[in-house]
């Protein structure tokens, strides 16, 4: 591995916690990235460094305004006549606290070993998708794997709707054949994956002055696994968002109830797990809507006993003082909207038994100057029926009567559909058996990803998706098992030796 003089002097202050691990070159790598603001939508400071390791090994390089990069490196020596080869992955990560932690993202995140998992202090760790930057790192800094010409593309915003891989010129690859380093497990090759589009539900707050001699209370939701909302999301596991509904409903059914604001979840695409309301109370009627919110919230942990066994609900007095509050009618409307939106699993896919189809993910809830957000991403391996979710999420908004609008917001990613004639397919299954001394799973997945905004604008573009372990994505117990990617790499050197025609 050839450093340059200022990767040295890095190194020797971020290569700590995993200098000794295998495989060090893609460790090394790992460990520079996280220690950079990787944070979608600041992925600046990571593109960054890539642009200077490209530079400082005279690799072709182009970046746009997105903070996308393109890095290109000429096939080695039997090699240079040989299909390039477009290898993938995103820069930016999820950037998620657990409870009580405060972290300055800035500055990257604090690794640590557990074990055969590496793990981040407290927030998430970024493997997804860092993991992926740093095998293209390391195969581009690398003078003894040979491999056909590469075209690397590392995307931004990739976990804020795919912004950077719909954005990113493509015109500058040449490439026929991709491989993605954006999936989370080892024992199967990506061969086909769903689509998505995110919907922005928008309820006016028609504020108006608060009632005098109420007393304020916030209610508050933790504890809750939440996690990736398409891998995760067949867990049934509790959406925040939707239980705050549920015991504002019961408040409101109890007695009059004013909400001063709402909130939940850290990002559309991550299952909330957390949300909190600020709601005020007359003092005759507190009594009976605190025991009304009691009872269902034994009602909610007896439901999520098992999927969410560490679920956590409280109401306690809060010394706030808002200035407005949502009119009786907006609050209203909020609370019909939450609880009417579609959430989780909606169709199973009877083409891949065992996958389901299609869900919705009520991912974020804010309040506003004008009133709340709540977005939602719908994923589909079949674009009509995505959009007929969306049609519902925009019906739900029409019928909730004025002061609710929804829209579309973001991309409508495609699906990257099931190619069984995929020659990379047939090699990377020849070299997994060869390697790893068994046959890879040939999956065709429930999640979404970039590859349907390569496949449908590269005509022709064979591809497909290797994997190393990874758990609990988008939370902060997200890990990496670091002797899975011992095991993936001489998997990825052993593909591109087999690349050679």
């Amino acid at each position: 591995m050839d450093l340059s003089v200022k990767e040295r002097e890095a190194s020797t202050a971020n290569r700590r916690v995993l200098a000794d691990i295998e495989p060090r070159e893609v460790m090394f790598f790992f460990e520079e990235l996280s220690s950079r603001h990787r944070c979608s939508r600041h992925e600046k400071d990571a593109a960054d460094y890539v642009a200077d390791f490209a530079a400082a090994r005279g690799l072709e390089h182009h970046r746009d305004e997105l903070q996308n990069i393109i890095v290109k490196k000429p096939g080695t020596s039997g090699y240079e006549a040989s299909p390039t080869v477009i290898l993938h992955g995103h820069l930016d990560m999820v950037c998620k606290t657990d409870e009580g932690v405060i972290h300055d993202f800035t500055k990257g995140v604090r690794l640590k070993l557990d074990g055969d998992r590496i793990r981040a202090e407290g927030t998430t760790l970024g493997a997804d998708n860092g993991l992926g930057i740093a095998y293209m790192l390391a195969l581009l800094d690398s003078s003894d794997i040979a491999h056909p010409p590469l075209e690397c593309v590392m995307t931004a915003m990739e976990e804020m709707g795919k912004v950077g891989g719909d954005g990113v010129d493509l015109a500058l690859l040449s490439g026929k054949r991709m491989i993605d380093f954006n999936w989370i497990e080892e024992k199967q090759l990506l061969a086909g994956c769903s689509g998505d589009v995110s919907c922005r539900i928008d309820i006016d707050a028609d504020w108006t002055a608060p009632a005098q001699g109420l007393l304020a209370y916030r209610i508050e939701i933790g504890g809750l696994l939440g996690g990736h909302c398409e891998f995760d999301i067949h867990f049934e596991r509790a959406n925040a968002i939707v239980a705050l509904g549920r015991l504002l409903r019961r408040a409101m059914q109890t007695a009059p109830v004013e909400i001063a604001r709402v909130s939940g979840g850290v990002q559309n695409n991550v299952i909330p797990a957390e949300a909190a309301a600020l709601i005020r109370l007359h003092p005759d009627q507190a009594d009976a809507v605190l025991a009304a919110i009691e009872t269902l919230a034994a009602d909610l942990r007896a439901e999520f006993k098992r999927a969410d066994p560490d679920m956590r609900i409280t109401v306690a007095r809060s010394d706030a003082a808002p200035e407005r509050v949502f009119s009786a009618r907006a609050a209203a409307r909020l609370v019909q909207v939450m609880l009417l939106l579609p959430d989780g699993v909606q169709t199973q896919n009877l083409e891949v038994p065992g996958n389901w189809e299609t869900s919705n993910n009520i991912g974020l809830m804010v309040t506003t100057h004008e009133g709340v957000e709540i977005t939602s991403t719908i994923t589909s391996a079949v674009t009509s029926r995505k959009h007929a979710v969306l049609d519902q999420l925009m019906l739900i908004a029409e019928m909730a009567g004025e002061g609710v609008r929804a829209k579309q917001i973001g991309l409508d990613a495609p699906e990257f559909p099931w190619n069984p004639q995929s020659r990379m397919l047939a090699i990377a299954k020849d070299s997994y058996a060869r390697v790893m001394g068994r046959q890879p799973d040939v999956l065709v997945s429930v999640c979404s990803l970039e590859l349907g905004m390569f496949t449908q604008r590269i005509p022709g573009l064979d591809t497909i998706g290797i994997g190393t372990n990874l758990f609990d994505l988008h939370s902060p117990k997200e890990s990496m098992d670091h002797a899975s990617a011992a095991r993936v790499w001489p998997l990825i050197k052993d593909v591109m030796r087999a690349l050679r025609d």
